[in-house]
């Protein structure tokens, strides 16, 4: 198994390429001129990292006429419907699969920001790695994402998970129950990092965008951003409102088509062949 993409910058340029010629192309079949192509990107990367979204398209052949850059973090403001074009502070939250960013964001541009090695795919770890210690079980990577996303109606129900995995010390395959709290046990390591950093974030943080963040609170997105007690975790830690997106897993390209539609937030896209 290929992941084009891993910890927010592409791994792999050539399955990388494949598939957004995958996409690209059926979206772009009976036109005949070039087009536009909006990326939105990670801010805290290496230059090498940033440059390699616009080479994907550069060198996957597509009908590119242009080629622009968006910050992550600021597609997600305007996906989010927050203000980011005045001075107030905003902070948002993306925890995505494999990443979070945490961002300040003000004057249409980034303050701070902040990318961690920390998501989706590390709770899914998290969790096999705690039912393998505790029950000698040995579960998938799907299973443990199954369990992660039906944690809170677990939890609603009164009901543990159960889960299929193979037995350590037999090495047969078994069915077992697994007790909620054990999940949240698995999870709250990882909440504690997010949250750690969040907190490291606000320090460095203006005082007067501070003081706009706590009035209007964080807003958390990104596709894992509303599992198990994430959201009242991160309240409780920096004592702040949090915000969830609607559509968590859609704000990056909600905030592109804004860019890409309304005039108003043209600017907030730049041409990287120029860097």
């Amino acid at each position: 198994i290929s992941y084009p993409l891993s910890n927010g910058v592409i791994a792999d340029i050539d399955n990388m390429q494949a598939l957004v010629k995958l996409f690209v192309n059926d979206q772009m079949k009976g036109l005949s001129k070039p087009v536009d192509f909006y990326v939105a990107r990670p801010y805290d990367v290496t230059d090498v990292e940033k440059r390699a979204f616009y080479d994907l398209i550069r060198e996957s052949g597509l009908k590119a006429r242009k080629i622009m850059v968006v910050e992550k973090s600021i597609a997600d403001g305007l996906g989010l419907d927050v203000d980011i074009m005045n001075s107030q502070g905003v902070l948002v939250v993306n925890v995505g699969y494999d990443t979070t960013e945490i961002s300040i964001l003000s004057l249409r541009g980034i303050v701070i920001s902040k990318l961690i090695k920390v998501g989706g795919k590390k709770f899914d770890d998290s969790i096999r790695s705690i039912i393998r210690k505790e029950y000698a079980l040995m579960i998938g990577s799907k299973t443990a994402e199954n369990v992660k996303i039906s944690l809170k109606d677990l939890e609603k129900a009164g009901k543990n998970a159960v889960v299929y995995g193979r037995d350590i010390v037999t090495g047969l395959p078994v069915e077992r129950e697994i007790p909620t709290d054990i999940i949240d046990k698995a999870l709250i390591e990882n909440f504690d990092t997010i949250l750690d950093n969040i907190r490291a974030t606000l320090e460095r943080t203006p005082p007067e965008l501070a003081a706009d963040i706590y009035k209007h609170g964080l807003y958390l997105t990104g596709g894992a951003s509303q599992i198990g007690h994430l959201a009242q975790k991160l309240s409780n830690g920096v004592g702040l409102n949090v915000n969830l997106a609607e559509n968590p897993t859609c704000s990056v390209a909600l905030g592109l088509a804004k860019i890409i539609k309304e005039d108003q937030y043209k600017s907030l896209a730049y041409d990287i062949g120029n860097e």
